[in-house]
């Protein structure tokens, strides 16, 4: 008996806890490192190829978002039944997965933002400077534009009739039920990013095999779901602002608004509720 107790007695202090629980999880030194916040202005950044190459990467990856999502959901607008198209789902699946894809492709050059919205909220947080932000805005409208154009160019004939995948405020539904609509959605998708890419949950959640591009995907595939009968799901203003652009009609334009303003205020509720409530970043700043 003497000698199983020694070896429990060993195995213990060989293999103890990794992880704090409960009140002990509290206290003690930090098992990670938040990162500084990003200069509101950094002339140094324009000299370096990096960035450069960070916004060709939200370009291309905005465009090849664009191009496949608005041909799903044009294909699903010409199909002649329910049966015979993928429908709302498989839009749904066509944009998180497409999200997906590309968080996982440019996280590493860019950060995978490939959303004016997210990078406006992470402007917000200061994970980014406001030069890169405006250049990573530029280039993602400008991918969407260019990933609208090459559909409207394959499906010239058929692209006005189908709607060319513009966002409008569904018949039934006010504009405040829109304006509402992008905005939780929005909120949803970018405290889903916060959370994902957040450096305490990385450091504590370390022995999960889990990207961080796939609760992202997902949350867009469950955000479009519940919001495509409502605003057909914009939460992203380049993808919006692209289709309405090559589509360019009164009706695309009509609701435009609405579709910059809700991402834009739901970006802003979600940085504020991450890095106050959350994380409670500015009151550890004042103890420090």
């Amino acid at each position: 008996m003497e000698g199983k107790e020694e070896d429990v007695k060993l195995g213990a202090n060989k293999f103890s806890e990794r992880q704090p629980i409960g009140t002990a999880a509290q206290g003690g030194e930090k098992d990670y490192k938040e990162p500084p916040p990003a200069p509101f202005f950094e002339p140094g950044e324009l000299k370096s190829w990096s960035f450069w190459r960070a916004g060709i990467a939200e370009f291309m990856a905005t465009f090849l978002f664009l191009y496949i999502t608005i041909l799903t959901v044009m294909g699903v607008n010409g199909s002649k039944g329910v049966c015979s198209s993928v429908g709302i789902q498989g839009i749904a699946w066509a944009f998180g997965g497409m999200i997906f894809a590309l968080v996982y492709c440019t996280a590493g050059v860019s950060g995978g933002h490939i959303n004016p919205a997210v990078t406006f909220g992470l402007l917000l947080a200061r994970k980014l400077s406001l030069t890169r932000a405006l250049f990573y805005m530029f280039m993602q409208c400008a991918g969407a534009i260019c990933g609208a154009g090459v559909v409207r160019g394959f499906e010239h004939r058929q692209y006005k009739l189908l709607g060319g995948g513009v966002n409008v405020v569904k018949p039934g539904y006010t504009k405040g039920d829109g304006l509402g609509a992008e905005i939780i959605g929005t909120f949803v998708l970018v405290y889903t990013v916060f959370s994902a890419t957040d450096a305490k949950r990385k450091a504590r959640d370390s022995h999960v095999p889990i990207l961080a591009p796939l609760p992202i995907g997902f949350a867009v595939f469950l955000v479009h779901l519940t919001t495509i009968p409502i605003t057909g799901t914009g939460i992203n203003p380049a993808r919006s602002l692209g289709a309405a652009i090559i589509y360019n009609s009164e009706h695309a334009w009509h609701d435009h608004w609405i579709f910059w303003v809700g991402p834009f205020v739901g970006a802003a509720l979600a940085a504020v509720y991450h890095q106050m409530i959350i994380r409670a970043i500015p009151f550890k700043a004042s103890r420090a």
